[in-house]
């Protein structure tokens, strides 16, 4: 079944994408023309749309140059306190704020170097526990630098970023439709990037960085290319979460949060475009679903995480070499060499 729809899409995949876009640009306005709680909902896919942003960002990391990031909520985290401190100590809000945007990614991309340069013979869990640090070690500082974050208290009135005149852009129905276009963004430079020379380095590193770097990859650049790009857009990101919720502290970015981004990613489906929009949507309306169950939700994770791990290991949208798909080609070779053996009998 799956196969099938994979060839399916694979075949009509723009038209598939022109459908799902005008689904994504007219949903919004029939949902606040019909549903009595619109804002909610709204709210909801705004929320969607930046985890779409975060997992893409991390896909770039762990799904394409094949490094091992856990510490994503770090990134998250420089990006939305650059925004919002520029924003409201810098006077950088209203219609500046469209040039603090770039400036937290760009930030958050140095910080990225910062975690690369350190850490380019490093690989798998030790990379990751690396990550992991890095990113405890940046909430703690946010946490106590009271004379620049305002300490445990946050940064509060984050001033209303303007869209052509528009005040009234931290609606759930205008920030969703602005947050939108950086998602389409964010999706088109990564295809951009991973279709072009970068990308295919990146790529290569992920499958073999030896023999990479036998055929002339330098693969400490890439690799360092690699977590900036990746950081870049987490900074994106976190600086339009800042000015829609107008309100930021360290406890929006703990470790859970990190692990939540990392699990939309292995459950979409790590190296595909596709796969972390798949994730982000699943986790969030698990989210939802399980609200009442608070924190016992990160069980349905678990549990959805290891079936995942046994049904598709490669996420729903990766290939078709799951653990059941393997046990099947193991039978068929079975078979195959009992039928030769029997040929050679006769």
């Amino acid at each position: 079944m799956m196969e099938k729809i994979k060839a399916f899409l694979k075949k009509y995949q723009l038209i598939v994408l022109i459908v799902v876009g005008i689904l994504f640009v007219v949903a919004p306005l029939i949902i606040n023309g019909t549903v009595k709680k619109s804002n909610y909902v709204i709210d909801i896919m705004v929320r969607i749309l930046f985890y779409i942003i975060f997992a893409s960002s991390l896909n770039v990391i762990n799904g394409y140059s094949g490094q091992f990031n856990i510490g994503h909520a770090g990134f998250m985290l420089i990006g939305s306190y650059t925004g919002a401190l520029l924003a409201t100590k810098l006077g950088m809000g209203g219609p500046w704020y469209w040039l603090a945007i770039p400036i937290a990614g760009l930030v958050t991309a140095l910080a990225g170097l910062l975690v690369a340069l350190p850490t380019l013979k490093l690989r798998g869990i030790y990379l990751a526990i690396v990550t992991l640090g890095f990113s405890e070690i940046i909430r703690i500082v946010a946490m106590n630098w009271t004379a620049v974050t305002n300490g445990p208290l946050g940064v509060k009135n984050i001033p209303k970023v303007w869209l052509f005149g528009i005040s009234k852009t931290s609606s759930p129905l205008v920030m969703y439709y602005i947050v939108f276009a950086f998602v389409i963004l964010c999706l088109y430079t990564t295809y951009k990037v991973i279709n072009s020379r970068v990308g295919r380095a990146w790529m290569s590193i992920r499958e073999d960085s030896a023999a990479s770097m036998s055929l002339g990859v330098e693969v400490g650049k890439y690799k360092a290319i690699n977590f900036m790009y990746g950081a870049f857009w987490a900074g994106i990101g976190g600086a339009l979460m800042a000015v829609y919720y107008r309100f930021i502290s360290a406890d929006m970015f703990i470790v859970d949060e990190g692990f939540n981004v990392l699990a939309m990613v292995i459950l979409g489906g790590q190296g595909t475009l596709v796969g972390p929009i798949i994730g982000a949507v699943m986790v969030n309306m698990i989210t939802e679903f399980f609200r009442f169950a608070d924190e016992f939700r990160l069980v349905f994770y678990a549990i959805l995480i290891i079936m995942m791990m046994w049904m598709r290991p490669q996420g729903l949208a990766g290939a078709s070499n799951s653990v059941l798909a393997g046990k099947q080609i193991k039978k068929n070779d079975k078979k195959k060499s009992k039928h030769a053996a029997k040929k050679e009998r006769v």
